[in-house]
């Protein structure tokens, strides 16, 4: 699977209830979690102070990664997003596979 790094603003639509709110936001904390132990979603932050989020998602493509990983998010509608497609680094101290 290919890394993608993903940022997300979400914006509540004017005249949405709280209710509302609460239930999508409940409903997105699960599917994060399913995400993240199917190996969709790797990491998330949420820079200090903004109300944004930025991830490391995989999928095997960036169309695979918008039809059935970023649109399955119930907060989805409500997000703008930014994608950008990572490859590894020769110096990453990371690095999974070992190779130089």
């Amino acid at each position: 699977m290919r890394e993608f790094l993903v940022e997300i603003t979400t914006t509540v639509p004017q005249g949405t209830g709280q209710e509302e709110v609460d239930r999508r936001r409940a409903a997105e904390a699960v599917r994060a979690r399913e995400l993240a132990e199917t190996g969709r979603l790797a990491r998330l932050w949420r820079p200090v102070g903004e109300l944004r989020s930025i991830g490391v998602w995989r999928a095997a493509d960036e169309e695979e990664l918008h039809e059935k990983v970023l649109a399955t998010l119930p907060l989805r509608p409500w997000m703008t997003l930014t994608v950008t497609p990572l490859e590894s680094h020769p110096n990453d101290p990371g690095r999974y596979d070992g190779t130089k």
